[in-house]
């Protein structure tokens, strides 16, 4: 570089931006760390300054350069258009950004050690990638792309699952995001990782399941204190004890709750094995989680519809290699599960099974609903196959007491899939403990990636424009004040007016009422699909909306369906790829993982999704809308809200 000084508008060199004792010497900084400078660098010191602008003597302070180094460096800046600098009264020379846009949109990262929260605001790839490993996102803020604000919590679960080999890697990770070290957090995280690490059930090499302790004290102050005598049959060491194995799953869900979560190193089953092979390339993504739950031998993969958890959950039944029961919430699942395996993979349709009200079928690779499989007089049957894999599909299922009956197959690898592993209750935990930890990738870099289309999610907030709906709701109460805001006579012709908007899209109506589900479908001249609905009809009115078609302006005499009025039946359990367009007409006061799945519905690889949630005005259903779209935006979802004019 050369010296600029002739072309500075302060004329010459002797002011402070020009020479003081920072300047050249024997033992001054480094010459050669000027040539470093980037435009990036230059922000930093902006920032650390905490001024707009600085001096040639101000920027080599904070970057440890000489000043002459910095001087030329910010020359170098200057004539590739990226830093200005303007002659000033009190300091000769200072110099600042061409575009103070990209200063203002930077990313920044501010913790709160004490509370072990992060707040993000523009966070690069980089940083969600990394803070998606040992922390939870709890909610973001901004609608736009470049301007969102991201809060992380670093909860204890999340340390305890975090996919790293050792502590230096995870506190290596927790460093690369933070602004400076924090000494208290990172002890902090120590300890939990620790605490993950303290238990351990093996299988002894008489066959027998073993939970070892890290020390004496833990195993009789922590484990004695929480354990149930018929938990363990008879201790063996001061450390070690004989578990019951009926009691495999209640002993890891009492140390989790008392802050222990139990590493499970027993040997399992594999089942006979069972000839399948993948025929369908695996995204990156794909394969660390089935490489991750290789390792694990249990888990559950969590992503966003449309992220490939079937296939990822095939390719794991292909690598485990053994027979295999694959459980889910509906029939019509059961037969959509059928069709993916055959789709991707080389097994013998003769080798799948269905197991449900319609077919009783047992083979290599079953496939039945929970509620079959919890009832007793079922229970023999199921037994009677030596499985490898059991996979439980919509896993939040697991938890219902119906279902828990199946969580005592803990001798089995096993694989739970979900987009929301969260119930209302906050008793996500007993997903983990009883099938096995969180999978997955952060929802919003998929987004980013492009790997599944982020769906506009817009409120819209409904006015009464029937005075005799208005009047019967003020002088309602309590359910009966829910019922009659869900169905506000106003949403039909708001559903009327966005159909007519997305003429091209294939439509999904959720509902909560029967009654207006029967009047929406009535009005539109659509199938209405309810629990009622019989199955036969439920997969050919299906089948109709995934032909092509060419919109609902199409000629109505065409065998294709282009929207569709649906009930609970909807919420999960329905593979329709082409769904671009979802109404939520009803139905707010469910919990937030029914949100989740109804926006889901229009998550895919491909093509612009929409949802619209329709809310009454001056209801209760505005306050239930936010808290399910909440939900959404703490996934990375942007979320809009609109009023629709009287």
């Amino acid at each position: 570089m050369t010296d600029d000084s002739g072309d500075l508008p302060g004329g010459d060199d002797t002011g402070p931006a020009a020479g003081d004792d920072s300047g050249g010497g024997p033992d001054s900084p480094d010459d050669t760390a000027g040539e470093e400078l980037s435009l990036d660098r230059f922000h930093e010191a902006l920032e650390a300054e905490e001024r707009p602008v600085a001096t040639a003597s101000e920027v080599a302070r904070r970057l440890g350069s000489t000043q002459a180094a910095a001087r030329d460096a910010l020359a170098a800046l200057v004539d590739r258009g990226d830093v200005d600098r303007l002659d000033v009264e009190s300091d000769p020379v200072v110099f600042y950004p061409t575009d103070w846009g990209r200063l203002a949109t930077r990313e920044r990262v501010v913790a709160f050690p004490d509370r072990r929260e992060i707040v993000v605001d523009r966070p690069t790839q980089f940083t969600r990638a990394r803070l998606s490993q040992f922390a939870h996102l709890v909610d973001t803020t901004g609608t736009e792309p470049g301007t969102r604000g991201y809060l992380y919590r670093i909860r204890q679960e999340d340390v305890w699952a975090a996919p790293f080999e050792d502590a230096d890697g995870l506190i290596a990770s927790l460093r690369s995001v933070l602004p400076r070290r924090f000494d208290h957090l990172e002890e902090w995280v120590r300890d939990q990782w620790r605490r993950a690490h303290r238990f351990r059930l093996y299988t002894h090499e008489d066959g027998y399941v073993v939970l070892r302790a890290a020390s004496e004290s833990l195993m009789g102050n922590v484990a004695d204190q929480h354990l149930d005598d018929d938990h363990l049959r008879a201790p063996i060491s001061e450390t070690e004890a004989w578990v019951n194995e009926d009691a495999v799953a209640a002993v890891k869900r009492a140390l989790y709750d008392a802050g222990y979560p139990v590493e499970d190193d027993r040997d399992l089953d594999v089942g006979d094995p069972v000839d399948v092979d993948l025929t369908t390339d695996l995204r990156p993504y794909q394969e660390t989680w089935v490489e991750t739950f290789l390792d694990a031998r249990s888990g559950v993969y969590v992503g966003p519809p449309g992220s490939g958890k079937t296939v990822a959950a095939i390719a794991t039944i292909a690598a485990v290699g053994g027979e295999t029961l694959i459980l889910v919430p509906s029939r019509e699942l059961a037969g959509q599960w059928r069709e993916e395996l055959l789709e991707h993979s080389t097994i013998d349709p003769a080798d799948i099974g269905l197991y449900h009200g319609g077919q009783k079928e047992i083979r290599p690779v079953t496939i039945a609903t929970y509620q079959i499989a919890g009832m007793d007089r079922h229970r023999a049957l199921f037994d009677s196959r030596k499985w490898g894999l059991i996979c439980f599909d919509e896993a939040h299922h697991i938890t219902a007491p119906i279902f828990s009956q199946s969580a005592e197959l803990q001798a089995k690898h096993r694989l739970g899939l979900s987009a929301t592993p969260v119930r209302e209750t906050g008793s996500e935990e007993e997903i983990y403990t009883l099938i096995g930890r969180p999978i997955g990738a952060d929802w919003d870099a998929l987004f980013e990636a492009g790997f599944v289309q982020e769906p506009e999610v817009e409120i819209r907030y409904v006015p009464w424009r029937d005075e005799m709906a208005r009047n019967e709701y003020a002088s309602a109460d309590g359910r009966e004040r829910r019922r009659l805001a869900a169905e506000n006579p106003a949403k039909i012709e708001e559903i009327r007016y966005l159909l007519a908007a997305h003429r091209d899209k294939k439509a999904l109506v959720f509902i909560e009422y029967l009654d207006q589900g029967e009047a929406i479908a009535d009005a539109l001249g659509v199938p209405f699909i309810s629990g009622e609905t019989p199955h036969r009809d439920r997969r050919e009115f299906f089948r109709r909306f995934r032909e092509d078609g060419d919109g609902p302006s199409a000629d109505r005499d065409r065998d294709d369906v282009d929207t569709l009025v649906v009930s609970r039946v909807g919420d999960e359990g329905i593979d329709l790829p082409n769904a671009e367009l979802a109404i939520v007409a009803s139905g707010l006061g469910g919990s937030r993982r029914q949100g989740s799945q109804r926006a889901g519905r229009t998550m895919r690889p491909a093509g612009s999704a929409l949802v619209y949630v329709l809310a009454t005005r001056g209801s209760s259903e505005e306050e239930f809308a936010q808290r399910q779209m909440r939900h959404l935006a703490r996934k990375g979802i942007r979320v809009r809200e609109t009023n629709v004019a009287e």
